[in-house]
């Protein structure tokens, strides 16, 4: 993926310390990740890298929102983004490790790109079931979805494969 926000890291040349960077993710961000539910965002994150010698340590606070799609009514629906995130960059050129908030990098790299973590700390944030509070549907469409509810339910009493379906208990 190619998100066109700058999100590329140089610590090369950088000394042992504390720096901050600021990362503002919007629209444009996201339709790299080509993500069908995320359909805007205004997602800012707050970078704090510590560089140590063998060693960077991340913390990403996130703030912001997302828009998306009603699982209920299929209106517009806005959620909250908020939460903070660690990632550990470690150097070493034989070391693996099996952890996700580990990364190993070659001793000779000079730059990170931290694109694929943001959007995953952004995407986790989102619902398995994203709904409206009750009652602020779209009036028209719940009203569309109770008349088909209630069409299916009278077309499935009037036939008589379901009465005879019914006898089998």
């Amino acid at each position: 993926m190619s998100p066109k926000v700058d999100t590329t890291i140089r610590f090369s040349g950088l000394k042992s310390g504390i720096y901050e960077y600021h990362f503002d993710l919007t629209d444009e961000f996201f339709e790299a990740w080509r993500n069908d539910e995320i359909e805007g965002a205004e997602v800012q994150i707050d970078a704090r890298m510590e560089r140590m010698e063998h060693m960077l340590m991340f913390k990403f606070t996130l703030s912001g929102k997302l828009t998306t799609y009603c699982d209920r009514c299929l209106g517009a629906l806005v959620l909250p983004v908020e939460g903070e995130e660690h990632l550990c960059v470690r150097f070493s050129d034989s070391e693996v490790v099996d952890d996700e908030e580990v990364v190993v990098l070659p001793e000779t790299a000079f730059e990170i790109d931290i694109a694929q973590w943001l959007y995953e700390y952004v995407a986790v944030r989102i619902p398995l079931q994203h709904t409206h509070s009750e009652g602020d549907c779209d009036p028209d469409m719940v009203k569309r979805i109770s008349s088909d509810e209630a069409s299916a339910e009278n077309t499935a009493s009037s036939d008589p494969r379901w009465e005879a379906l019914k006898t089998l208990k």
